[in-house]
């Protein structure tokens, strides 16, 4: 499977703990109705008189399992090898030329292409995220989750230079040409600041899967920095959509029916290969 807005390669450590666990703003969602309910909620903008959803959504197979980013996964002392990490990727792929010099164009092509790194993929799209909750038809004994977090909202969050300039932009996210002026490093980025924060950064549309899965990233403003106990401090910011093992088929079945499968969110052979295999598996 192509690399997609969830990690394949999650295990135990990556489990939360119980007091994370325990969160009050945890909610079980029962039927598929209620799902569209909690899913949208808050989306009426007053400005626009447009329904327009303030949140970003990631779907995990697991509902144990945090926001460790595929850095934090690969283990030692993983903040010193980021830059060695994102150093040989731009020197092995010099003949890419195309992506220019930002590091932030760099990231977003080093993470879309399964390279560690401190972002975490997120898509605008809540089928998107609910697609990935239940793609794995192996998991469908286990309850799932949707986090759903408050991109708005978290950038008030943000320093005041980083604030200014999406501001100025009319945005609520960057891409990496607005984060370039303001910030043209990864250790800059930690020296606004002495408490972490995160922004979401847009990237380039590099192919289809990209545009298709409605992406964006989330990005610490450190490497060892976890979104989910920055979540945790600020609880005004997210909630999470336990989804039920039970809910899993009715839920994959309308997804299937709203054509939200492998075969659209990962254009080629292999996403129409992976669509059929799923859709032709008998319970």
């Amino acid at each position: 499977m192509p690399y997609n807005i969830v990690d394949d390669n999650m295990n135990p450590e990556d489990e939360m703990n119980s007091q994370q666990l325990e969160m009050k703003n945890d909610l079980r969602v029962e039927t598929w109705e209620e799902l569209q309910r909690e899913l949208f909620r808050d989306s009426w903008d007053d400005r626009l008189n447009r329904y327009r959803s303030p949140y970003v959504y990631r779907g995990l197979w697991n509902k144990n399992y945090n926001l460790k980013t595929s850095l934090m996964r690969i283990g030692g002392d993983y903040p010193k090898l980021e830059p060695h990490l994102l150093r040989n990727f731009r020197k092995y792929a010099s003949g890419a030329t195309e992506y220019g010099t930002s590091i932030w164009n760099w990231l977003a092509v080093a993470q879309h292409h399964g390279l560690p790194t401190r972002l975490l993929d997120w898509t605008y799209s809540p089928y998107v995220a609910l697609h990935f909750a239940t793609s794995e038809l192996e998991k469908f004994d286990e309850d799932g989750v949707i986090w759903c977090v408050n991109y708005v909202k978290s950038t008030e969050c943000l320093p005041k230079p980083l604030q200014n300039a999406i501001r100025q932009e009319g945005s609520n996210v960057f891409t990496p040409e607005v984060l370039e002026p303001v910030c043209s490093s990864l250790k800059g980025l930690g020296e606004f600041q002495e408490k972490p924060f995160v922004l979401f950064l847009e990237p380039p549309s590099l192919d289809e899967r990209i545009v298709h899965q409605y992406a964006l990233f989330s990005m610490m403003s450190t490497p060892d920095a976890t979104l989910s106990d920055w979540l945790v401090e600020n609880p005004d910011f997210y909630y999470r959509l336990v989804i039920p093992a039970k809910l899993k088929w009715e839920i994959r079945d309308k997804l299937d029916q709203a054509n939200i499968t492998e075969r659209v969110l990962f254009p080629g052979l292999t996403g129409i290969s992976a669509w059929l295999r799923r859709h032709y598996t008998t319970t």
